[in-house]
This record gives C-alpha cells, structure tokens and sequence, in this order.
C-alpha cells in the first residue's frame, strides 16, 4: 500500500490537522511543499487538484480528495491504528459541533483576523490593520467560552480519548497563543490551557511543530 501524499505547506493549520491525524496512527506520509507565499496553490498543477486553491490536497491509492474534515475521516476510516472517532454517537456528535465550531468560527476570527493580522502581515513587511484584529476578537472569545464549555471534565475535547476535534483545535490554539490577544483571552481558561499542556508534548504536535520565517 502507498504511504498517504499531503499537499501543503507545513505553516498552514489545515495541513497541520492533516497530519496530526496521520501522526496519531501512525502512519508515515509524504508531505509535498506548495509554495503559497509564491501562489503556487493558484498555479494549474495544484488546481487539478483542489480547484479551489485551498490546502491541503491529499492522495491515497487512487483516492484524491481535498477539505481537511473529508480528508482526516478518510484517514481515520481507511488508515490502520488507534480511532480518532468517539464511537458513542453523544461523544462523536460533540466532536463534529467542536469541528464545527472551529471551521465555520474560530479559524476566520483567530487566524484570519488574529494571526494573519498580527503576526503574518508583519513578518511580510505590512502593518497590522488594529481594526481587523478587533473585529476578531468577540467570536474569538465564544469559540473559546463555547469549547472549554463542551469538553466539560473530560482531558480532551470530546471525551477521555484523543479525538479530530482536538487536532482541528491544536494548530489554531498553537498560533492564537503566540499573540498578545491571544495570551490574554487565554489567561482564564484554565480547562483549555491544561488541555494545551497535555496535547503539546505529544509526539505528533511536537513532530509536526510549525516553522514561519
């Protein structure tokens, strides 16, 4: 069988998801760079394959697919190893709503408007836009009032086993983190911040660290 192909800068937080699911397995993979800051995902080679412009791609014996959700399920269903699905139905429709929430909220308000913003834009020689971070803000804080409400007790985010929600959650809280907005909201939740000191020694959030510069 052929090791799994992700198609992807090893900066963005969907490839990182990607291959969190692939590192919790285990299984070994290929990572294969596209250059975005060079618009290499825009460019045709990587349009046949999403042709969306959006990363990751992915491909595993002559299954091709794009949008991280299909893909880590996939990889989860067709890849041998541990489950990264509660099998309860209560436990695996909490982790699609933590999933969810993270899509549809919480990467467009922390890291489009956080992240990008803060810590991008400079790093790319431009200047924060203060008014976009602030318009980030308030979702941002519901998505983490909202998720440390849902995981309850449980050590991670939808029970007492590692789960997809928790790799959706652990590139975007990676980055959060490293702003100043972030380290602040951050601050009070106590259940989130011993979540992230449990996650980030594990091998698969170590190996799979993200390097920007």
């Amino acid at each position: 069988m052929a090791a799994p192909i992700i198609y992807g800068p090893q900066f963005s937080t969907y490839v990182r998801t990607a291959r969190l699911a692939l590192e919790e397995k285990p299984a070994s993979y290929e990572l294969v760079d596209v250059a975005m800051m060079q618009g290499a995902h825009k460019e045709p080679e990587f349009l046949a394959r999403n042709p969306f412009g959006k990363v990751p791609a992915f491909s595993h014996d002559g299954v091709d697919l794009y949008e991280t959700d299909a893909i880590i399920r996939y990889i989860d269903q067709a890849i041998p190893g541990q489950s990264l699905q509660p099998t309860e139905a209560a436990a695996r429709a909490r982790m699609n709503q933590i999933i969810g929430i993270l899509d549809s909220f919480g990467y467009p308000s922390m890291i489009t408007k956080v992240v990008m913003q803060r810590i991008v834009t400079p790093m790319l020689g431009g200047q924060a836009d203060e008014a976009v971070i602030k318009d980030g803000l308030p979702t941002a804080e519901i998505c983490l009032k909202e998720i440390e409400r849902l995981m309850g007790n449980s050590k991670f985010l939808a029970g007492d086993k590692i789960s997809l929600a928790d790799l959706f959650l652990v590139p975007i809280y990676h980055y959060f983190a490293a702003t100043p907005e972030g380290q602040k909201m951050l601050q009070p939740r106590s259940k989130l911040r011993a979540w992230w000191d449990h996650m980030k020694t594990r091998n698969s959030v170590v190996t799979t660290e993200p390097k920007l510069g």
